[in-house]
């Protein structure tokens, strides 16, 4: 398969800029323009070419046996696709490949990554070309902004030769199916039922301020109320979170954490449910909330065309997705109005195949606790199971609030979490069902819990010493299917989860996530030997166990819909779910094969016993 390294030039101004755009928006606009571009096809010389002669060439070549490279793949394939109608046999895209290898520590642009490798500096713009349209260009000017772009092609496709080495070809197939989920969109959206949910959006918003005066509050008293950390602090109880916390550096302090500098905090702005993203959004003094940007953004997007999904590839460090261009649809509530707008192409449906407590049997299968690995592979109700032990009588389907705490035990208490927490999971609830228990009461489920599954409460030992060996510089196994060493814990794909700049403390682990801060970490160390204020992230036992799970069941359902996408058009994926659109009369063949292979345990761990659900609809919402 020949490999085409391309790297489109296109019009700017102020106003209109990825800067300020996404690149959906971007790319869609009528004011877009390509100025040129540079292909390079293998290792050939890299060409130029500009005007009419961009569209003639690129149509010339015959795709179906060419790979597509380019570094932010996302936004040239999206002009290939979109501008010239060209889809490809694959695409690749070193930004992807680079983020599960280099994100935390050299960065993600091409200039870094370039030094890194010592493949040569990249080039900087010799010109301002603001507000240019290629018309305002000279030749020699043309010639000069040719050249900046033939060194970022070759840049790229050297940078792509020391990436490809070792990487998972399984992973370049989950790379290929996620831009063409953004590159080739089907999913359409339809706009009276977002209208409706924005109206909705902006009325729930209302009514919380409203709530708070009705409790004898006037305007005034309601802003000092959300701007008490001890009277907000309660008002996240009622809605089940656990109030974030912090040390403060002044005092040492533990204190509040609801600042804007807080992520933990402005995390909540993303959660599923409405109350909370009210109440922070009220708290920070946001005008909107992500419910309501987001349904304003999907409407703008349907003006414009099919919905791209933009996500991330290994967007987080266990590799699971996030999502991109303003529109997450990684944390859509269940049963929301948003899924209904999200409908097939005329002609076609969609088929959504979910994974089966994916992460509750992966926790299982990889600490050995064989009864409940078996219970899974029976295909008993291990949630009702579990409550019955918890009521000390036989509890069913028909029971849902006793088995929605068995529910949240069998989820949420394998890696580690308190009884406050369990309380404050119960309180929030889910599917229009909340259960308050007192401390005492939570306290004992979460110790029979952990006598029951005594082998996943070893897995967390297990994880915490493996951190223990990695600060030392030594290596060792945390199970047979988890090999580690000073980098990282090596997965089954081939890649890794890394710790990066670990360290052990008084209080524990601590590790930094993102390249600008171990950067920080690395210049402060080499020029003065000093610590300087970082934001570093706890790690413990626990917490290593539920990355790793998260990381082997993303690998799980990322190779699942790799294959699917091998017989049909994957249209989207959230989280372990799997969404793809086939014509009508396609709809039973398809929806058999989406589930026979999300069926199928992965080559690394042929007795783990998966299984799904899948349902069929005109949209999202009617297939789940």
């Amino acid at each position: 398969m020949d490999i085409v390294t391309i790297d489109f030039e296109t019009y700017y101004d102020r106003e209109y800029s990825l800067s300020k755009m996404t690149t959906e928006a971007y790319v869609r606009d009528p004011r877009f323009e390509v100025i040129g571009v540079c292909v390079k096809v293998n290792d050939f010389p890299t060409d130029w070419y500009s005007g009419d002669n961009v569209g003639k060439f690129l149509n010339s070549l015959d795709y179906s046996d060419k790979a597509i490279l380019a570094h932010n793949t996302a936004f040239d394939g999206a002009i290939l696709s979109w501008h010239y109608g060209i889809k490809p046999k694959f695409w690749l895209d070193t930004m992807s490949m680079a983020r599960p290898l280099h994100n935390a520590t050299v960065g993600g642009s091409l200039k870094a990554l370039a030094s890194h490798y010592k493949l040569g500096e990249k080039g900087d713009e010799v010109f301002n070309n603001l507000g240019r349209h290629r018309k305002d260009f000279t030749p020699e000017q043309l010639d000069r902004y040719a050249a900046y772009c033939i060194k970022d092609v070759d840049l790229t496709y050297q940078l792509f030769q020391k990436l490809k080495v070792g990487f998972p070809v399984s992973e370049l197939m989950v790379i290929d199916q996620t831009l063409r989920m953004y590159t080739q969109p089907v999913i359409q959206l339809d706009t009276d039922v977002l209208a409706q949910h924005l109206e909705k959006v902006k009325a729930d918003k209302r009514k919380l301020i409203e709530d708070l005066a009705l409790k004898g509050l006037s305007e005034d008293k309601v802003k000092k109320a959300l701007m008490s950390n001890q009277i907000f602090a309660k008002l996240l109880t009622t809605v089940g979170v656990e109030p974030p916390m912090k040390t403060s550096l002044r005092t040492g302090k533990e204190t509040y954490a609801f600042a804007k500098t807080d992520k933990e905090f402005t995390a909540l702005l993303d959660h599923p449910d409405p109350r909370i993203q009210n109440l922070v959004a009220a708290r920070l003094g946001t005008k909107s909330t992500i419910e309501e940007t987001r349904t304003e953004n999907l409407m703008k997007v349907a003006e414009r065309g099919a919905l791209p999904i933009m996500l991330n590839y290994y967007g987080a460090h266990t590799g699971r997705f996030s999502g991109g261009d303003k529109l997450n649809l990684q944390n859509l509530p269940r049963n929301g109005a948003i899924r209904s707008a999200l409908t097939a192409p005329i002609g076609e449906i969609l088929v959504a195949c979910d994974s089966s407590q994916i992460e509750a049997r992966m926790v299982a299968y990889i600490a050995g606790q064989h009864d409940l690995v078996q219970a899974f592979r029976e295909g008993r109700d291990v949630y009702s199971e579990f409550a019955s032990e918890v009521y000390g009588k036989k509890v069913t389907k028909a029971d849902k609030i006793e088995r929605f705490v068995g529910k949240t035990c069998i989820l949420g208490l394998g890696y580690g979490m308190g009884h406050v927490k369990f309380r404050n999971t119960l309180a929030l609830g889910q599917g229009g069902i909340s259960v308050d228990i007192d401390e005492n009461e939570a306290q004992r489920i979460v110790r029979l819990y952990r006598q029951k599954n005594h082998k996943i409460v070893s897995l967390w030992n297990k994880c915490g010493h493996a951190l223990t060996t990695m600060v030392a510089g030594g290596s060792g196994n945390i199970t047979d299917l988890l090999p580690f060493d000073s980098n990282g814990i090596i997965l089954p794909s081939g890649l890794r989860i890394q710790y990066n700049a670990l360290r052990q403390t008084p209080d524990g682990f601590e590790y930094i996530a993102d390249a600008r801060t171990y950067k920080k970490l690395v210049k402060a160390r080499v020029t003065t030997g000093e610590e300087i204020t970082i934001d570093w992230t706890r790690i413990y036992g626990g917490k290593v166990t539920e990355n790793v799970v998260q990381a082997l069941a993303r690998i799980v359902v990322a190779e699942q819909m790799a294959s699917i996408g091998q017989s049909y058009h994957v249209a989207f994926q959230v989280h372990d779910e799997i969404i793809i659109s086939c014509l009508e009369e396609e709809k039973t063949h398809a929806q058999e094969l989406v589930e026979r292979r999300m069926s199928t345990p992965p080559r690394w761990a042929r007795d783990l016993p998966v299984a799904c659900e899948s349902g069929v609809g005109y949209n999202y919402g009617d297939a789940k």
